[in-house]
């Protein structure tokens, strides 16, 4: 059962899946439709899942799933997977490499893998106050609160002291 992510409760789990490029508002409406229809078909041991969904800067997929009605299994996690999976291919895009750092750059948002961060990190072209994506965040209030924060606030931080 799909839902509007705005309205799922804040202890929803989420995940997010960063694009390694910015996707085009033609690729993003074909993403909507297609991930409109496998939310709205999700279910975990025969029991609908209440979800939702929301794309962030053309370069974010965020699925939310409220568990208090039903939580998710092993199964419906790999559905999910399979689901990132197929848009991987269909657009050539990279969504599940957890190896890649997004962070801003000026105005700009810059996707680098972890090697190029942290060699910008000796370098000193970012610091701890550079503003970095932490999609470790697991549940809907930890993403608005804390996925776009400076390093210095998440996992990155490491790469900089």
């Amino acid at each position: 059962m799909i839902t509007d992510f705005k309205n799922l409760p804040d202890n929803s789990r989420i995940w997010v899946y960063q694009s390694n490029r910015k996707m085009t508002d033609d690729e993003i409406a074909i993403i909507e439709e297609k991930a409109n229809k496998f939310l709205s078909q999700w279910t975990a041991h025969g029991a609908d899942l209440e979800a939702g969904f929301e794309i962030r800067y053309n370069r974010f997929i965020v699925i939310g799933l409220n568990q208090s009605n039903a939580s998710a299994s092993g199964c419906s996690i790999d559905a999910s997977v399979n689901f990132i999976q197929t848009l991987e291919e269909e657009f050539g895009i990279d969504l599940l490499d957890k190896m890649n750092v997004t962070f801003y750059n000026g105005k700009y948002i810059a996707h680098k893998t972890l090697a190029e961060f942290k060699a910008m990190a000796k370098a000193r072209s970012i610091s701890m106050n550079t503003v970095v994506f932490n999609n470790l965040v697991d549940t809907k209030a930890d993403y608005k609160e804390h996925w776009e924060v400076p390093a210095k606030y998440s996992w990155h931080s490491r790469f900089l002291a």
